[in-house]
């Protein structure tokens, strides 16, 4: 599995950006995808996962309210709106992939993107 995350930029605290990480093969569906960042400095971060049908999801409580991943099976493709940004959401972003169901913890993921980087300012 090949994933190419996208969608990071530069935006105000308080604004929005979505991310998207289009995945290669056919069994994206038999997939689970997360979303992870890493701020220079500081180790990588789990934000948010989904299963692989898309049916359940969980959110770091960092970002609980704010953030929501969903995905497109047809599409090979998972996003990330990410809403009311703050200048600490600033970090690379990463997304990962690994079979069925989601995990929290980034070792528990086999394949990962290249990362995007999103800047907040404040």
């Amino acid at each position: 599995v090949q994933l190419q995350a996208s969608g990071g930029g530069l935006v105000q605290a308080g604004g929005s950006l979505s991310l998207s990480c289009a995945a290669s093969g056919r069994t994206f569906s038999s997939y689970a995808m997360g979303w992870f960042r890493q701020a220079p400095g500081k180790e990588r971060e789990f934000v948010a996962a989904i299963n692989y049908r898309g049916d359940t999801t969980y959110d770091a409580d960092s970002v609980k309210g704010r953030f929501t991943i969903s995905r497109d099976n047809a599409k090979n493709t998972v996003y990330l709106q990410m809403n009311s940004l703050k200048p600490e959401d600033t970090a690379v972003y990463y997304c990962a992939t690994r079979l069925h169901w989601y995990a929290i913890t980034w070792k528990e993921y086999n394949y990962w993107g290249q990362g995007t980087l999103v800047t907040v300012s404040s």
